[in-house]
């Protein structure tokens, strides 16, 4: 495999295109971190959505030492489900060459060398929760798709046990014309297929864990989105709130990539 430094000489002697060493770049880069961790480090340049560290299952040294390797090759980590302990072993990373978020509803942080930017890339993301139980999983989505570039109009606690809350919402994301709409919700999950029924934008369901007794712990919430007669609407796991985050991010940036 070619390093970084020769596939650009190759494209300065016009030996390959530049299209053709972009396809080289996105084949690229795999890291191994001893039997701990392969880290796909370029699946941003190649996927369009970075590698999270999920740092729930891990040790919080292990995360740290994920991190130093990420760092290393890129300008950002984002870890998700971190645990305080998680936290307090990446706050222990801080330098003046590097600025550490943490993000406490949703549980995540975000490291970043000095000087690093996220472009806008012109997507719109609408994100609802039907209630206020379903921010940190919205949240999650937020974070993902702020950091991928693009606009988020978060609309909180508007589900349809008070569907009067919905309407503004509804048009805000009409008249901010989304991409792409993002719709978290627990107990039926009917608020995924109200919005979906109301609007031409495709949905994205996201069934959160916070419902209990019969179909507890998001499993009934998860049976209904899919089992909606709303078309338009997809649907992603319980407490998805990372993939939906990625897909939406995917739809609307390319959206805003033809739309230029």
């Amino acid at each position: 495999m070619l390093t970084l430094s020769e596939i650009l000489d190759k494209v300065s002697r016009r030996e390959i295109s530049p299209i053709e060493a972009e396809k080289m770049l996105r084949l690229s880069t795999i890291d191994a971190l001893g039997c701990l961790a392969k880290l796909d480090a370029n699946r941003e340049l190649r996927k369009g959505v970075p590698e999270v560290i999920l740092a729930e299952g891990k040790t919080p040294p292990d995360v740290a030492e994920i991190c130093r390797v990420m760092l290393s090759n890129n300008g950002r980590v984002i870890v998700s489900r971190c645990s305080k302990e998680h936290v307090d072993a990446i706050k222990a990373m801080q330098s003046e060459d590097l600025t550490i978020e943490i993000k406490e509803r949703a549980h995540i942080a975000i490291l970043k060398k000095k000087g690093y930017t996220t472009p806008a890339n012109g997507g719109r993301v609408g994100i609802l929760t039907a209630g206020t139980s379903d921010i940190p999983v919205a949240e999650e989505t937020k974070i993902i798709a702020e950091e991928m570039g693009c606009k988020v109009y978060p609309f909180y606690d508007v589900g349809v046990a008070g569907i009067h809350r919905l309407l503004e919402p509804i048009k805000e994301v009409l008249t901010n014309d989304v991409d792409v709409v993002v719709v978290v919700a627990g107990r039926e999950g009917a608020l995924a297929s109200v919005v979906s029924g109301l609007i031409e934008i495709p949905v994205i369901a996201v069934p959160t864990s916070n419902s209990y007794g019969f179909g507890e712990k998001g499993i009934g919430t998860l049976m209904a989105m899919l089992q909606s007669c709303s078309l338009g609407l997809a649907v992603v796991n319980i407490d998805g709130g990372i993939a939906a985050g990625a897909v939406a991010t995917l739809i609307a940036n390319r959206a805003a990539k033809y739309r230029k």
